[in-house]
């Protein structure tokens, strides 16, 4: 077997995701490199003219003049070329983001089903959305500000010890002060506090979302006090991770804000400079410099401390995108194979989760689904039943033995292939946010109104979607508000007007009333000759007209036969059919006492 996409590329580092657009960060670079440098002239000009001043005689006024020229010219010039550098920068940023989601959606796009369905909302809506987000500093802020941070500091002292190499050291007392606290920010710990500050936000969106997208479910089933209590127990991990890390930074972050602030670098400039006047080592005027250019000595480090929660997140923001953009893709057969006919066959089928601890879901799994006949698999909750429908559709691969559609390997059968001959209802049904008539005609985009409308006829929709304000062009979400029920009526239309060869359907009609559910089974029953279904059921009525009923418990398969064999066995079917049915019947009898 021959196939590709099996292992995951290295995950791109930092410099190879941005190294497209290297371009863009050299004009960026440049831009800000002439407009910081242009920014000192203001302060040199300001320097000159107070040596001028001070000097005795007369002073020339056309020097004074040219120096004041010199200093607008250079202001005027930083104005221009740092507003050049941030305009690049911001267009850099929104090229990068865009590139970024691109890229996130192409490879959530190409992942396993599966690895998806493991994933909160909440979760993949951050990283498309806020972990892109966090980026932007980095883009479009970041190598301006280091750039000036520390081409003027340089330029400054480089001229400060043309002046006085002595009073330039002392000016660097408080640099050096707060460069020393610089790695108290990075040690394991507060590195460690992060990353839990990280998590605990992101386990706040992920509740936020599930709250808001299954209000309707908490409030009918009078959940609230446990939706409000999962939210609160997030917003607590929250703020004690937000505690620990506060409270492991403020000091060091204090430390470092009172050695670089203005009265701290002011005054270790007039203590040093009053100690060069007075022993004759430096001239009045020559102090002037230090006081103006002294303070521009610190940007560097007050720049590292000012951006380094930005910068930290969005280094983590990165690592988070690195780590999915370097997820294994569905594996794609070199060279696919057709099937021929759509014969379903499961091989001694084995499968477990990843990080299951070894643990097999499905242990030796043998099953055939012959063409035209519908099989129906029951068991107890945990049996294993979602995971062999995944595995049918493709959504994992088996650990061990194979699934085969036609006499080929789903391994071997492109996914293109696979999607036009095998089609799914699940009981969780997600629709687009877009018209009734698309989410039907999602698989089938070139058909027509009157094939959408016979697939929600057969699917008893009908009649709902022309309640809908816009009938079949009403949209999901916006003036189109379906219950449970509906949606999953919606997804079968879908199904139907697909008409794959292979139907799987995963507790389809959950939420349907009976006279719904037995117009969708008469639907299914009037195409089921030139059909291979497979219904997955908790409700036994919906399993009567199986033509096999296959009992799961544990992972593996305990009986097969008719309904009728199964219950004369009086085996464990037999009892799953008992229980069932008084469960039914206790439910019945609540439901009279209650009228």
């Amino acid at each position: 077997m021959t196939s590709t996409g099996t292992t995951a590329p290295p995950p791109p580092g930092v410099a190879r995701l941005l190294r497209p657009y290297a371009g863009g960060f050299a004009i960026v670079v440049v831009l800000q490199v002439i407009g910081a440098v242009a920014g000192l002239a203001p302060l040199l000009a300001v320097v000159e003219l107070g040596r001028t001043l001070l000097a005795p005689g007369q002073a020339d006024d056309g020097h004074v003049r040219g120096v004041v020229i010199a200093g607008a010219a250079g202001l005027l010039v930083r104005l221009l070329f740092t507003a050049a550098s941030s305009g690049v920068g911001h267009l850099l940023d929104t090229r990068v983001q865009l590139s970024l989601r691109r890229q996130l959606a192409a490879r959530l796009g190409r992942v396993p089903i599966g690895w998806l369905a493991r994933r909160r909302n909440g979760e993949l809506a951050k990283l498309v959305g806020e972990d892109v987000s966090a980026v932007h500093p980095f883009i479009a802020h970041t190598p301006g500000e280091l750039v000036s941070a520390f081409v003027v500091p340089l330029v400054s002292l480089g001229y400060l010890l043309t002046v006085d190499w002595r009073l330039t050291l002392i000016t660097l007392i408080p640099v050096l002060l707060a460069v020393a606290l610089v790695p108290l920010m990075m040690t394991p710990a507060r590195l460690r506090e992060q990353k839990e500050f990280d998590a605990a936000m992101g386990r706040i969106s992920a509740s936020v979302v599930e709250f808001v997208q299954g209000i309707a479910v908490v409030k009918a089933f009078g959940g609230s006090e446990r939706a409000h209590g999962k939210f609160r127990t997030a917003v607590g991990d929250f703020t004690r991770s937000f505690y620990r890390m506060v409270r492991g930074l403020s000091g060091v972050a204090a430390g470092m804000q009172v050695a670089l602030s203005p009265p701290f670098v002011l005054l270790a400039v007039l203590v040093g400079g009053a100690y060069r006047i007075t022993g004759g080592g430096l001239a009045p005027a020559d102090l002037l410099p230090f006081l103006l250019l002294g303070l521009g000595l610190t940007a560097p480090v007050a720049a590292l401390g000012h951006g380094f929660d930005d910068l930290q997140a969005a280094r983590r923001a990165v690592g988070r995108i690195r780590d999915v953009l370097a997820e294994s893709s569905l594996p794609e057969p070199v060279r696919p194979v057709a099937p021929e006919g759509h014969r379903v066959e499961l091989r001694d089928v084995r499968f477990g989760y990843e990080g299951a601890a070894g643990r097999e879901v499905l242990r030796g799994i043998d099953l055939v689904l012959e063409p035209g006949t519908i099989t129906a698999v029951v068991g107890p909750s945990g049996s294993g039943k979602s995971t062999l429908v995944q595995l049918l559709t493709r959504f994992y691969d088996p650990t061990h033995g194979s699934v085969l559609l036609g006499g080929v390997d789903l391994r071997e059968v492109g996914s293109q292939e696979l999607y036009r001959r095998v089609s799914f209802v699940f009981q969780d049904v997600r629709l687009l946010r877009a018209s009734v008539a698309d989410n039907i005609a999602l698989a089938v985009p070139h058909a027509d109104r009157d094939a959408v409308v016979r697939a929600a006829r057969r699917a008893s929709i009908h009649d709902r979607v022309l309640e809908l304000p816009r009938g079949y062009d009403s949209v999901i979400g916006e003036d189109a508000r379906l219950s449970g029920g509906e949606a999953q009526r919606v997804s079968i239309a879908r199904a139907l007007l697909a008409d794959a060869p292979v139907l799987v359907l995963d507790e389809a009609t959950a939420f349907a009333d009976p006279q719904t559910e037995q117009a969708v089974r008469e639907a299914l029953a009037q195409t089921r000759e030139k059909r291979t279904t497979l219904v997955i059921a908790h409700r036994l009525e919906t399993i009567a007209d199986a033509d096999t009923v296959v009992m799961l418990r544990d992972g593996e398969i305990v009986e097969r036969g008719t309904t009728a064999e199964l219950l004369a066995r009086n085996g464990a079917f037999a009892e799953f059919w008992k229980i069932h049915a008084g469960a039914v019947e206790a439910g019945a009898m609540e439901g009279g006492e209650a009228r």
